[in-house]
């Protein structure tokens, strides 16, 4: 009698916990740097959030170790939607399997909450490189094997291992030369240290308007409806070939779900809004704002996929 007495008091406690949520501001941890796409979406979203629930939400940056720190700080946080986490498909599926060692496992220790939207790579090329397709890069480079180059940003990132699943789809040798995120690896493009990137579509638009760079291809297994003309690299030759950058918010494991609810039916509502998906757009994002079941089934898919494509690839940090 004790004991289910013990158990309506705890779903009690719950409810007009829910109930009340929030009572206070927000804390959202991006594990980036400010300035990067998780950082500038978080803010976005943030502040859309921070009306619907009538609390600030306030974005702290903790970067460092492929993200590691930020999102073991969230995972050690009380689990009571005061502390939140905006991360990307590295953290969530990639990093488990570079690292030997992890202080948290992240299907396990972390509450999926909504995935906020997804962004395809595009594949582009120095104008100095005689090349216009990517079979024109696959001819070349099986031409002259280790005399290409490409930038990444940074081993084991999202770049590098679509990258390398291309070399090994094709069967081609292309030298990693890896970089300290975009904001290293782009310049680099255009400066004519690297021949091949993988970028997100903002970071590389206006060089294509002026002609800095060449664009040959798009990661995603399906083109982007905001690029249509740009092949994928599925249709140049890899079937199955699908890369996208995923952004989410989560919080620790054991937040209550009436909270975890509450909060991911404001972000289906907040990407949904014109102003949202203008910027959203601009910043080559594709919104969505997912329920929290369909962004925990994302990322279990995820970590599957990536532990199969590490292990081809033979990519590790430690």
């Amino acid at each position: 009698m004790r004991f289910v007495s013990l158990l309506a008091a705890l779903a009690l406690a719950t409810t007009v916990h829910a109930q009340s949520y929030p009572s206070r501001p927000i804390k959202v941890i991006v594990p980036y740097a400010p300035g990067g796409l998780p950082d500038t979406i978080a803010r976005l979203v943030g502040a859309k959030l921070s009306d619907s629930l009538g609390q600030q939400l306030v974005v702290e940056n903790l970067p460092g170790v492929g993200g590691i720190n930020g999102v073991n700080e969230v995972v050690k946080a009380q689990p009571d939607g005061y502390t939140l986490l905006v991360a990307d498909v590295g953290q969530i599926a990639i990093n488990p399997h570079l690292f030997s060692k992890l202080p948290y496992a992240p299907l396990k220790d972390l509450a999926p909450v909504s995935l906020i939207g997804t962004s395809p790579l595009y594949l582009v090329a120095h104008p100095s490189v005689p090349v216009n397709s990517l079979k024109d890069v696959v001819a070349l480079a099986k031409a002259q094997p280790g005399k290409l180059n490409y930038g990444s940003s940074g081993i084991g990132s999202i770049h590098h291992l679509a990258t390398e699943s291309l070399k090994a789809g094709f069967g081609i040798d292309i030298v990693h030369v890896p970089y300290k995120g975009t904001g290293q690896s782009v310049p680099a493009l255009l400066g004519g240290q690297v021949e091949l990137l993988y970028s997100a579509l903002p970071s590389i638009a206006g060089h294509l308007k002026e002609g800095k760079v060449k664009m040959l291809a798009v990661s995603t297994a399906k083109r982007s409806p905001q690029t249509p003309d740009v092949p994928t690299v599925a249709e140049s030759g890899i079937p199955g070939y699908d890369f996208v950058a995923e952004i989410g918010m989560l919080a620790p494991a054991a937040t209550p779900r009436e909270v975890v609810s509450r909060l991911a039916g404001d972000m289906a509502k907040v990407v949904k809004q014109p102003d949202v998906i203008q910027r959203l757009t601009q910043l080559g994002i594709d919104a969505v704002g997912s329920t929290p079941e369909a962004y925990a089934q994302i990322n279990k898919a995820d970590y599957e996929k990536y532990a199969a494509i590490v292990k081809a690839t033979g990519v590790k940090i430690d």
